[in-house]
């Protein structure tokens, strides 16, 4: 074929292979490109004109509102604070100075403020765009406000600027007035201006009035690199680095000025290390104000619920409407300031300090406290700053009211009392043993062993949530058994265990408690109101059970000294030593409440060592709990404990008992100088199954009470102070009968004043740590503190290192702890940072006739709280650890 015939096939054969396609609609694309350019366009035109006009405000309306508010800072009358009958019990007034001129700051006190506040000050023109970037990166990976933006001058704007509103025009008027201030002044000027202005705390206001009130100095010059580096640190939060009230928080913070100073080239490494080192003690002069207690928590309310600053409260004339009621508050700053209601303290370091709260159940108000004696305006307040541990007046909460709650005990249950263990955990009782003892006498007389076996039962859960319900806080750590004995790791405070017993009180609800019932502003308007909604938290059943139980507990069990002329329900709590050889305490309780009012007392050193610790036990915090309540309910309309409608409680009848007892004779006392123990001893009555009761009094005391119960008959009372008189009887007492004989004859002992110092214990390793004087680390500790009572104390021998293993075996038959004579098992000793646990006696601790090794010391955590809880697993005695 030809080329053009062979090109005409292969045209053809295509024509009758290809087939038509079918046409396809076309598809708009909606981003054109003309499309951005004009959204471009617009955008960049809406900008600028936004950009103009934020201009344009930030020119002409921050020089108008400077010229209108210079030389301002409120225009509104000060702050008021009412009572609960709105009666006027005090004022936020200004706490100022004359200002200072510039040449007259020491350069490094501002350049404290500068590396701290604004290390771009002495660049930018009022706006540190910047840093506004910086923070803006840092709060958007952050998801939360991390970091401010906010300039020196803009934080001067604030000061001057009058209304308190939060808005977005509110910080666009703070920049133009800045930027104002920027073109007005020089930068020396304004940092005058803003150090002579700003809030240190309180109503501190100006830099020197904050020198003379934290240093007691008026001449800036005089101020050194750490004191300088403290007042730098409180514009941040000038309530909560104030260094009269929460010291260590501002040491941290103050810290971090250093360092700021340092790495920006103000002040010497040796300089920065030296300025951390100090410690903050000043004290300054006493300003003595009634209500000052009640008027700085019920501002530090306004600033935590209903996010007030300092600032806000100080000039923005509110009327803060409290629930204080005056009587009892006057009578709580009385009773504090009567040294006659204290130990008298061993010495000049420290004062034998205490904290009170008092709260009205039926609505949750606070109705009067007092963190302190000589409390000073904004200072420390062991209220709810201060955590020690509750000892035994826990046990209500974490044993007894869930096991009624779980519908499987009542009041008349009986309990397991005899000596055991739980797993490695061996609680003690002080008043010796028994097959079982009923619920109401265990609470009576404080026994340990059934509160832990309670909490056994039930489970360590269930008790564990049932005190975080009542408001106290816990942390995990803390679920282990000896927290039925008041092991907490962190404490508490009177304003929790205040809270937590007026659920009892009032029915089984609870009410968060609070002390500001509404605030106004300065127009009248109402702007915060307090929620008093209940919640329930036990049975009406359980609380009345409790409540029956805790009366006897004040008619005739440890919590005698707090009778009044009025029904009373408590429960006291005693916090041991924890240095062996030592019957002293280191905290005692009594929280309390009457069909009124609930209030929970602490008493004890802020900062106890073997030097610093009360001789006295819980008694003393009951008899001052007694004391106040009874004069502050003065004109309160009496009231009865709330009943059930039905109550299906079981009860024993009495059982008849047999015409004569026979009394105990030949009863002794004697005082080993060797052992600091008074050695008891008396012949047995010929009947099987007597238990021996000891009473004690002290020759100041009116009455005898109750020191210990034993089968046996000897025993020893190791808690006698030196340089005092007991007297001693015994009485022998029929469990089957429920019978008490007469009282035997009594016996007197006068202690030494100087007691001998025991002889070294052999089995102690002498390559062990020795303790030293600070806090020794404790945890769980109970009531009667059987840690280390016991016929012989070789529970305490076990290793109390806290991080080493127990190697060292107890002897004889301790009650400390371990198992007939092996006091170290594979303990861990006191806690988790360490130290045998204190040992809790409400009474006294029994015998012990043996040394014991000396607890481990360790620093001591959370503001005075001793040490930590250990687990279950480790080896435990009573409150505390086993050896």
């Amino acid at each position: 074929m030809s080329k053009d015939e062979i090109s005409r096939t292969n045209r053809n054969r295509d024509r009758t292979s290809s087939k038509p396609k079918p046409k396809t609609k076309k598809k708009k694309r909606f981003l054109t490109k003309k499309r951005v350019l004009w959204t471009m366009f617009f955008a960049t035109a809406l900008a600028i004109f936004c950009a103009l006009g934020g201009y344009l405000f930030i020119m002409l309306n921050g020089e108008k509102l400077l010229d209108a508010n210079k030389d301002k800072l409120t225009v509104n009358e000060t702050t008021k604070i009412y009572d609960r009958n709105a009666n006027l019990i005090g004022e936020l007034s200004f706490e100022k100075s004359d200002p200072v001129d510039y040449q007259d700051i020491p350069k490094l006190l501002v350049s404290a403020f500068v590396a701290t506040e604004d290390k771009r000050y002495f660049e930018h023109k009022g706006v540190d765009l910047w840093a506004i970037g910086r923070a803006a990166v840092k709060d958007i990976a952050a998801r939360s406000m991390v970091e401010g933006g906010s300039t020196i001058t803009q934080q001067l704007a604030k000061n001057i600027f009058l209304t308190r509103d939060k808005t977005f025009f509110r910080k666009a008027t703070e920049v133009s007035i800045a930027v104002a201030l920027e073109n007005q002044h020089t930068k020396e000027e304004i940092m005058e201006m803003y150090l002579n202005r700003i809030n240190f705390g309180g109503t501190t206001y100006g830099i020197k009035a904050a020198s003379i009130r934290y240093f007691g100095k008026s001449n800036l010059n005089e101020l050194k690199v750490w004191e300088m580096a403290t007042l730098a640190a409180m514009p941040k939060g000038p309530s909560r680095y104030n260094p009269l009230r929460n010291p260590e928080l501002s040491k941290e913070r103050r810290a971090v000025v250093l360092q700021l100073m340092y790495d920006q080239g103000y002040i010497t490494e040796p300089e920065m290390i030296e300025a951390k080192a100090v410690n903050y003690n000043y004290k300054p002069p006493e300003k003595k104000q009634r209500y000052q207690a009640f008027i700085d928590y019920a501002v530090d309310e306004a600033e935590e619920k209903f996010g007030l600053s300092e600032d806000d409260l100080n000039i923005g004339g509110y009327k803060i409407y409290t629930t204080m009621d005056k009587n009892a508050q006057e009578t709580v700053e009385d009773a504090f300031t009567d040294s006659d209601n204290f130990e008298k303290p061993v010495d000049d370091e420290q004062i034998v300090q205490g904290s009170m709260t008092i709260i009205n159940q039926e609505n949750g108000g606070i109705v009067a406290l007092m963190g302190g004696r000589n409390y000073e305006k904004k200072g420390y307040s062991r209220v709810n700053d201060s955590r020690r541990s509750p000892g035994s007046a826990i046990k209500p909460l974490v044993a007894y009211a869930p096991a009624l709650e779980s519908g499987k005990f009542t009041m008349e249950s009986r309990l397991s009392n005899e000596k055991q263990c739980f797993g490695k955990y061996c609680p003690n009782n002080l008043h010796g043993y028994s097959s079982t003892i009923s619920m109401s006498d265990a609470i009576q007389k404080s026994e340990n062993i059934p509160a832990v076996w309670l909490l056994n039962e039930i489970g360590i859960n269930t008790g564990f949530q049932f005190v975080k319900k009542t408001g106290i806080n816990l942390a995990d750590e803390d679920k282990n058994l000896a927290l039925a004995l008041g092991g907490v790791s962190k404490g508490t405070n009177t304003l929790e265990m205040a809270q937590a017993y007026s659920s009892f009180a009032n029915g089984g609800e609870l009410r968060e408690a609070y002390s500001i019932k509404s605030i106004t502003d300065s127009t009248g308007t109402t702007v915060y109101k307090a929620n008093t909604t209940p919640k329930r938290v036990m049975s009406e059943t359980t609380a009345w059970q409790m409540t029956e139980m805790m009366q006897n507990v004040v008619r005739d069990g440890t919590g005698k000294k707090a009778k009044i002329n009025r029904p009373v329900a408590g429960k006291t709590g005693t916090n041991q030593s924890g240095y062996s050889g030592i019957s002293s305490n280191r905290d005692v309780w009594f929280v309390g409440y009457t069909p009124e009012w609930t209030a929970a007392v602490w008493m004890g050193y802020d900062k106890p060592d073997k030097q610093h610790l009360l001789k006295n036990s819980s008694p003393l915090a009951a008899a001052f709990w007694g004391k106040v309540m009874e004069k502050a309910l003065e004109g309160v309309p009496e009231k009865q404990f709330p009943q059930p409608d039905r109550v299906d409680i079981p009860k024993n009848e009495p059982t008849p008992t047999p015409e004569t007892a026979q009394t105990v004779s030949g009863f002794a006392a004697e005082y080993d100088a060797s052992t600091m123990t008074v050695n008891l001893s008396w012949q047995a009555v010929p009947v099987s199954g007597v238990e021996y009761r000891i009473y004690r009094r002290e020759t100041s005391e009116t009455e005898f009470s109750s020191l210990l119960n034993t089968v046996s008959t000897s025993a020893g009372d190791i808690s006698a102070m030196p340089g005092l008189t007991y007297e001693y009887y015994v009485t022998a007492y029929y469990p089957e009968q429920d019978l008490e004989s007469e009282p035997s004859n009594t016996a007197a002992v006068s202690v030494q004043d100087e007691p001998q110092t025991p002889e070294p214990d052999p089995t102690i390793d002498p390559n062990l740590p020795t303790p030293t004087p600070d806090n020794t680390g404790e945890a769980g500790t109970g009531e009667d503190n059987p840690g280390n009572s016991g016929n012989n104390s070789g529970g305490n021998s076990g290793n109390n290192n806290g991080n080493n293993p127990g190697n060292n075996n107890g002897n004889g038959n301790q009650q400390g702890g371990g198992n007939n004579g092996n006091g170290g098992n594979n303990g861990n000793g006191g806690g988790n940072n360490g130290g045998t646990l204190p040992e809790i006696t409400d009474p006294p601790l029994a015998p012990t006739t043996e040394p014991t090794v000396p607890p481990a010391a360790t620093d001591p955590v959370n503001e005075g709280t001793e040490g930590v809880i250990l687990s279950p697993e480790t080896d435990a005695t009573d409150e505390g650890i086993l050896p």
